[in-house]
């Protein structure tokens, strides 16, 4: 077991390193088409099977509560961006897919959001480095077992 100062002095490294770089990335991402929240609701459509996902799935993957998430992803339908389908598997639950506007407001976003990315992480660390960072975090992430649902206090 790791000593405890070790540990917390760790966590707030990492902390203080991903609230840096958000800020940083925030300050740059084009939120004149599109907030952060959206984009990663967005991000999260875009990689699943068919650019489709279950609203109950896309809640685990996103940082904010489900109340939240929903009226989101009502504002992208409004703008075209997503469709919002029954769950044929599911009569209770909502099916939301991204459009092909949608996908191309995303990836416009995407390529300047992940030029961002590579100026501030990759411009840092060199590639021995980041497969490094991926693993801890990766084993980081897995040791804490399944996520729970985000708190309210998380809101868009």
């Amino acid at each position: 077991m790791a000593d405890r100062a070790m540990a917390v002095a760790a966590w707030e490294a990492l902390f203080r390193a991903q609230v840096s770089i958000m800020r940083r990335l925030s300050a740059v991402f084009p939120s004149e088409v599109m907030s952060l929240n959206e984009y990663d609701v967005l991000f999260n459509i875009s990689r699943a099977p068919g650019r489709r996902l279950r609203l109950k799935d896309l809640n685990r993957h996103l940082l904010i509560s489900q109340p939240s998430v929903s009226r989101l992803v009502d504002r992208l339908a409004a703008r075209g961006w997503v469709l919002k389908t029954d769950d044929p598997l599911d009569g209770r639950g909502t099916i939301v897919e991204l459009t092909a506007k949608g996908f191309d407001e995303f990836r416009r976003a995407a390529l300047h959001h992940m030029e961002a990315i590579t100026d501030r992480v990759g411009g840092t660390l060199d590639d021995d480095e980041l497969r490094q960072l991926i693993s801890l975090c990766d084993r980081l992430r897995e040791a804490q077992g399944p996520t729970p649902p985000p708190s309210r206090h998380l809101e868009d």
